[in-house]
């Protein structure tokens, strides 16, 4: 372990909940061999782009709201039939273009039948997740949006502690939607109303009443 390794655990051993650490002129070996140290620590998000680090600790209802969109996104693959393959936080890298990052959470979709049983997998030959989910309860994720771009994620799920965004990868950059690409008839406003009943009705009967507005879409075409 290089001394500069040991000052970024160091820094992060006493890094409070949701807080950050940024670090400029950071190399890819020192990225590589941080994220090794941190194998332990799963609660710890990392993401780098081009020689900038950002490190944060996420809060417990930062962690709440991401558990809570897991949910979601599985009884919509339950009612509406369509694949779904999670990989959590895994962190998705490419050395060639020099970025890195770590979502909240992320979904494979459309690709889902690619990854199946996979254990390892190399984004030089294998798709990105097609949904990431980020969580801005305490930092904001759009400094990230320009890593995923790279990286060719289709599509981000972003809350902001009040309101659910949808962004759509066109181009080299993002643009807010309506609606979800992946999941027909699912739109901002939706994943808005359910996060928000959590809070009052609590997460079972926030989630009773989301698959109940989903069986009232429209079924997607046959696949």
């Amino acid at each position: 372990m290089t001394t500069r390794s040991i000052e970024y655990l160091a820094a992060v051993n006493h890094l409070p909940a949701g807080a950050i650490l940024v670090f400029q002129h950071v190399s890819w070996a020192q990225y590589e061999a941080l994220l090794e140290d941190l194998v332990g620590r799963p609660g710890v998000r990392v993401h780098y782009n081009e020689g900038k680090l950002e490190i944060m600790t996420p809060l417990p209802e930062h962690e709440e709201y991401k558990e809570f969109i897991y949910s979601l996104a599985r009884a919509l693959s339950e009612e509406l039939g369509i694949p779904l393959e999670t990989r959590g936080s895994a962190t998705w890298k490419r050395r060639d273009i020099l970025k890195g990052v770590e979502p909240d959470t992320c979904f494979y979709v459309k690709n889902a039948p690619r990854i199946v049983g996979k254990r390892t997998i190399d984004l030089a030959s294998d798709p990105p997740p097609d949904i990431v989910v980020e969580v801005d309860t305490t930092n904001e994720s759009l400094s990230k949006f320009p890593i995923y771009a790279a990286l060719g994620v289709s599509e981000i799920w972003r809350y902001d502690g009040t309101r659910a965004h949808i962004y759509q990868l066109a181009g080299h950059a993002y643009v807010e939607a309506a609606g979800s690409r992946f999941f027909p008839g699912l739109t901002s406003v939706m994943l808005t109303d359910s996060l928000e009943s959590s809070k009052t009705l609590g997460q079972t009967d926030a989630l009773t009443g989301f698959r109940d507005r989903i069986r009232g879409l429209e079924p997607p075409a046959p696949r």
